[in-house]
């Protein structure tokens, strides 16, 4: 598979990261240069000692050449803040640098901020979209062209990928954008057009908007609101023009997945862009998180191994056909294991299609495999405290770390965002990792988030986060969740996570 798109191609309802399928192994093949600096060699087990710091420690790759802005297009209600939105979530999960510079907030906070000081409220109802009305036309291009400069000088102080989310729904905007662009050094251009015409979906981002607590609508009653919103649409659909400009790089996504168009796609992180758009869907479903039952290992403290279920683990396999059955009803679901054999007898029961991952395997603890932390204190005290001074960047000797884990589940992650009703059965150190992807924690949260044994966290996934709800079976089990060292006990707490729009975030 090339890197390179000089053309627009267009795919239409076709998966590209099937699990185990040829595009998902050409994809791996490609990226294996960038995968193999996060790589550790095995070292043989009579090793004293883990290693020192230098060696036990994988450094943040070198993103700092990446400089990619991202000009989102299309009318209001076709979704672009979500794409923006699950764009910039994924690539920060694989550390690059991203941040999302939205006019509309922009203009929220700045009529904010004149209000609070001349005491009247802006006008921003549909009449102020109008492209008859060139006062307001001059003031919205001043946004456009303010938040884009935001954007260059964020990547000029080293951010990678800055998105631009905005309408620049007219092939003069566009190059408007492209003229400031070509002024600078370094940076590319790619644009991300949204285009949909399916009634549900407009109709339930319409929805989303006017119940979203915008604060364009704040008081105005829901029917009113409506129908101002409806009119701002068509004072867009005068002018709209799709993109067609032959030179331009960009990708069209339609009805947010059914089909793709590329043209002009160039490079590893480009073409990185790309595949990730391809499998996102917004089709209601939900994703449930749970670890094995509790097993033999878990009762005597060791890490790692392949252990099978402890009595109560097995009772929990017994127990969690009744609790997902309950949850899911009548609706398709696939669930998901490890090739461990506590994830393969914790799903033995239920009556869905399974299949292994050897990408949900355990965290590799290496030469402390099958080791209690007691143990590992006492053997390897400098890199003991190693580990909890920065648990994300640790990897163990022979092993891995967090890090070298969201590496490689990152085809989990596309297989995840094309799929419907997923259940995966999983190890505390994976289901972290999938977690934070999903609901946007950062890597000092990301191992000690707490992932409970006998437990079933149920995601489903919304247009600016995920709702979680958390099931636990009433089966007792020990607890393996080590807090933060030298934490006070408040800040062991994840934030509660949203999926609520935020505004005046620019």
């Amino acid at each position: 598979m090339s890197d390179d798109w000089e053309n627009a191609r267009t795919r239409t309802n076709t998966p590209l990261f099937s699990a185990g399928g040829p595009d998902l192994k050409q994809f791996d093949e490609a990226s294996g240069s960038a995968r193999r600096a996060s790589e550790s060699v095995s070292a043989p087990r009579t090793v004293i000692g883990i290693g020192n710091k230098g060696l036990s420690y994988i450094s943040l790759p070198d993103y700092s050449e990446a400089k990619i802005v991202v000009a989102m297009v299309g009318l209001p209600a076709r979704g672009k803040s979500y794409l923006s939105n699950k764009l910039m979530r994924y690539l920060e999960w694989l550390e690059y640098n991203v941040k999302v510079f939205n006019v509309g907030q922009l203009r929220r906070k700045r009529a904010k901020m004149q209000a609070e000081q001349s005491g009247v409220k802006a006008d921003h109802t549909a009449t102020y979209f109008s492209h008859d009305n060139d006062a307001a036309m001059k003031l919205r291009d001043s946004l456009a062209e303010d938040c884009l400069d935001m954007l260059i000088e964020w990547l000029k102080k080293g951010g990678n990928v800055g998105i631009h989310d905005a309408t620049n729904s007219t092939e003069s905007r566009r190059a408007k954008i492209e003229a400031r662009l070509a002024k600078e050094k370094g940076l590319v251009l790619i644009f991300l057009e949204s285009v949909c015409d399916d009634p549900a979906v407009i109709a339930a981002n319409i929805a989303l908007k006017v119940s979203s607590g915008d604060p364009d609508y704040k008081d105005m009653s829901r029917e009113d609101a409506e129908r101002d919103f409806l009119n701002r649409i068509r004072q867009y659909e005068e002018v709209y023009q799709t993109i067609t400009e032959p030179h331009l790089s960009y990708i069209r996504i339609t009805n947010v997945g059914s089909q793709v168009t590329l043209c002009r796609i160039h490079g590893y992180l480009q073409s990185r862009i790309a595949f990730y758009l391809m499998n996102l869907h917004v089709k209601p479903r939900s994703i449930f998180f749970s670890r094995h039952g509790e097993s033999v290992f878990n009762l005597q403290g060791k890490i790692g191994g392949d252990s099978s279920l402890s009595p109560r683990g097995k009772q929990y396999a017994e127990a969690l056909p009744a609790l997902v059955t309950k949850n899911i009803g009548n609706a398709p679901l696939t669930v998901w294991t490890s090739t461990l054999q506590r994830t393969i007898e914790t799903a033995q029961a239920l009556p869905f299609t399974k299949l292994t991952w050897k990408a949900l395997d355990e965290l590799d603890a290496g030469v402390c495999d099958g080791m209690t932390y007691e143990e590992i204190e006492a053997a390897y005290p400098e890199d003991f405290a190693n580990r909890d001074d920065d648990k994300f960047n640790y990897r163990y000797r022979g092993g891995e770390s967090y890090r070298d884990v969201v590496v490689r589940l990152e085809p989990v992650i596309m297989e995840l965002e094309r799929q419907e009703n997923i259940l995966i059965i999983g190890h505390q150190a994976i289901l972290r990792c999938l977690y934070a992807y999903f609901h946007h924690r950062p890597q000092a949260d990301l191992p000690y988030i707490k992932i409970p044994l006998h437990t079933v966290i149920k995601l489903t996934p919304k247009a600016y986060g995920c709702d979680e709800e958390r099931y636990t079976v009433p089966i007792a089990a020990v607890n393996t969740h080590r807090p933060k060292p030298n934490v006070s006990g408040a800040e062991h707490e994840v934030p509660v996570p949203s999926s609520a729009r935020q505004y005046y975030s620019t």
